[in-house]
């Protein structure tokens, strides 16, 4: 199964061409091998609203089927995508980022200070992901095993998860 893509990457340096950004093109390459279709990628500034604005674009107006946000989970005054994502999100999907968080915590003490959050809006999945290619390699191995199934059930081309485990 195919699916759209949209990355955000929440970069103040980023977004004025002071930092190249590596962890979003990595996201993009790294859903290919699994039906993946960069649909929308774009830098925004560690503002809540400019998150929130370009993640309801997406979400809205383009119909992604699955957003990535990178950057703005630490505990950086300036770091304010988990709050953007919960402004738009219509419900949360806890156990994504407690999954990567887990395997996260596997490797480093450090993973306990994500703030990253996941959820859906519509029909898309949203799930923030940390701004450092290492990060962002690490937490989609954790999570592409189950993401084309999820995705599957938001738009409504596959059955629910129980149905897999008969007894």
């Amino acid at each position: 199964m195919s699916f759209t893509i949209g990355v955000i990457t929440a970069s103040d340096k980023g977004s004025v061409g002071e930092r190249k950004d590596t962890s979003g093109p990595l996201i993009a390459e790294l859903l290919k091998d699994i039906g993946g279709i960069l649909k929308e990628y774009i830098i925004v500034p560690d503002e809540r609203e400019k998150i929130a604005n370009a993640l309801r674009s997406m979400c809205d107006d383009a119909n992604i089927d699955v957003i990535f946000t990178t950057g703005g989970t630490g505990f950086s005054p300036r770091d304010v995508t988990p709050e953007a994502t919960l402004d738009v999100v219509d419900r949360l999907a806890p156990g994504i980022s407690e999954a990567i968080r887990m395997k996260s915590l596997s490797i480093t003490p450090k993973a306990m200070l994500s703030r990253a959050v996941s959820g859906i809006r519509k029909q898309t999945l949203i799930i923030n992901l940390p701004g450092s290619p290492k990060g962002v390699r690490e937490s989609l191995e954790v999570i592409l095993p189950a993401l084309s199934h999820g995705i599957g059930i938001l738009k409504g081309v596959e059955g629910e998860c129980g149905n897999d485990h008969k007894k």
